[in-house]
């Protein structure tokens, strides 16, 4: 789907374009955002304005070195874009990075820092909130390594956006009890006991 933004048009590649582009990484990676839930719930619901890539911070490199030529931005500071330049190691507050074929192409990648402490990933927003990096990432049935659903939620808990309670709504069912379990303790700790999908999960626990 092309959509305009203040920084030019986003028109990502299909999915599956996407992955072979990713395919040569030697770095973990993950689908991650809507496509993540798509993933997990097993079809398409939504459209997709973009398509984002969960890497660790410690792999940021791995990213230019596969797509090299490649055009690069970093949102430093967030709400904003700069270039990044070949090589740079990004600062600790830059998580969000947009990338193109060229000056004149549409943006068609979007990469996810986050972070990672030994064998363990971080949420970036609450570095009480762990887990073990075996269980940051699943695999879809066509191979497609994509972000733990519990996780991504997490992350979607804050902004709430429709496409965000769309997300919520089609995962709800297929998250097991231990996903519940672990995404409505997250949510409370992070978010407060009052967040809506805090109850929904423990409500689901309970059935």
């Amino acid at each position: 789907m092309r959509t305009e933004t203040p920084w030019g048009v986003w028109d990502p590649p299909p999915l599956d374009g996407a992955v072979r582009l990713l395919a040569p990484l030697r770095a973990p990676w993950w689908i991650s955002g809507g496509y993540a839930v798509e993933l997990a719930v097993g079809r398409a619901f939504r459209e997709h304005a973009d398509i984002d890539v969960l890497l660790l911070r410690r792999d940021q490199s791995e990213a230019q070195r596969v797509l090299a030529g490649w055009e690069w931005w970093a949102a430093d500071p967030p709400g904003t874009l700069r270039p990044w330049r070949p090589g740079e190691i990004l600062p600790a507050g830059v998580h969000d990075i947009w990338c193109r074929p060229g000056p004149d192409e549409p943006w068609r990648l979007q990469f996810m820092l986050d972070d990672a402490d030994g064998e363990d990933w971080v949420f970036r927003r609450d570095a009480r909130v762990r887990l073990p990096l075996e269980r940051l990432g699943r695999v879809s049935d066509g191979g497609i390594p994509y972000l733990a659903t519990e996780v991504q939620l997490l992350y979607k808990s804050k902004s709430r956006r429709p496409k965000d309670e769309q997300d919520f709504e089609a995962a709800l069912p297929v998250l097991d009890d231990h996903q519940r379990a672990w995404l409505a303790e997250t949510i409370t700790l992070v978010e407060g006991a009052d967040h809506p999908w805090a109850a929904r999960l423990r409500a689901a626990l309970a059935d």
